[in-house]
């Protein structure tokens, strides 16, 4: 089998080389009490997308730092019983997918809730300032600011818990049967929010992003969704002496490390020709997951849709349907 990484042997082992921050729990702590201190105000207006048989509106919401997030609530047209829910993030620099992308969820029974992560394609709004350099991408955004809490992920990370705590406290939804799900950066996403939120049942991530940062520096794959590294260095640091350093702040947004915290039950799927994402490094993540977990692997397949994934998905899903 062709390989642009290690033999698969080795990645069912590998847990990943990049430093964890010593106040690592300390800093999410913090976090967390940072958002039980963020009223959600969630506000629910119905859509100008309408479609028999479903109810669409548009959801906003409160998060950390004042970003007010947008996201697309789809429910079935009509809920007899308390539903479960399902909440989808998207790739990076994207936005939530078509209404229509939904409806099949719906359909089956789900309340469904797409979010649009904040400064990106869709509706949500980043209002945070912080120091620095902020030049393409928002893996840097924060890395300069003397306080690691102004790290933009950190606040996305922070959306994603927010964004299920509104759902679960939704009358018409069962907050004991939630799942989320979502490819790339909404691979991340996924597994950042089950570790936020204990209570979710079921993630399904699809080659996540934003794993192992120094193991994408060191195979030289500082390219596309990680260009930002190449050029954070090259502008801000080019001779390298801060290196230990801002790999270490990277620590405090690494999905390795929150993967440790997932109580729910993961599937996690990805190819192993993924030139963008590298194979060993969401190896590193899903090899630190602590509960149920199973992987689907994809050999012949780069970072892009994998066949079948949708289908495998909402079987994964179909648990939470009584």
């Amino acid at each position: 089998m062709p390989m642009i990484d290690m033999p698969l042997e080795q990645l069912k082992q590998y847990k990943g080389i990049s430093p964890k921050p010593a106040d690592y729990d300390e800093y999410w702590e913090r976090a967390l009490k940072e958002l039980d201190a963020t009223i959600p105000n969630p506000i629910i207006k119905e859509s100008n997308f309408r479609i028999p048989n479903t109810k669409c509106y548009d959801l906003y919401f409160t998060g950390t730092r004042g970003g007010n997030i947008h996201a697309k609530l789809i429910k079935p047209a009509e809920i007899k019983e308390k539903a479960p829910a399902l909440l989808h993030f998207h790739g990076y620099s994207g936005a939530s997918e078509d209404w229509f992308q939904y409806i099949p969820f719906a359909h089956m029974g789900f309340v469904v809730v797409g979010m649009d992560v904040r400064g990106q394609g869709g509706k949500s709004e980043d209002k945070n300032p912080v120091s620095g350099n902020t030049l393409h991408g928002h893996i840097i955004r924060g890395l300069d600011d003397p306080d690691p809490d102004n790290l933009f992920f950190r606040q996305v990370f922070l959306d994603t818990a927010q964004a299920a705590r509104v759902v679960m406290e939704m009358d018409d939804v069962d907050e004991t049967r939630v799942g989320v799900y979502g490819g790339s950066q909404g691979g991340a996403l996924t597994l950042a929010c089950a570790s936020l939120v204990p209570e979710i049942k079921l993630a399904a991530p699809v080659h996540p992003f934003l794993c192992d940062f120094r193991r994408v520096w060191e195979m030289d794959m500082a390219e596309r969704a990680y260009e930002e590294l190449k050029e954070y260095f090259r502008s801000c640091d080019p001779c390298h002496e801060r290196e230990d350093e801002i790999f270490t702040k990277l620590g405090y947004i690494d999905i390795c490390f929150r993967a440790e915290k997932v109580k729910a039950e993961v599937m996690l799927a990805g190819g192993l020709m993924d030139n963008v994402c590298p194979p060993s490094t969401w190896f590193a993540a899903y090899n630190r997951i602590k509960s149920k977990k199973s992987m689907l692997l994809y050999p012949d397949f780069s970072h892009e849709w994998l066949p079948q994934i949708m289908d495998k998905t909402a079987l994964f899903m179909s648990q939470l349907l009584k």
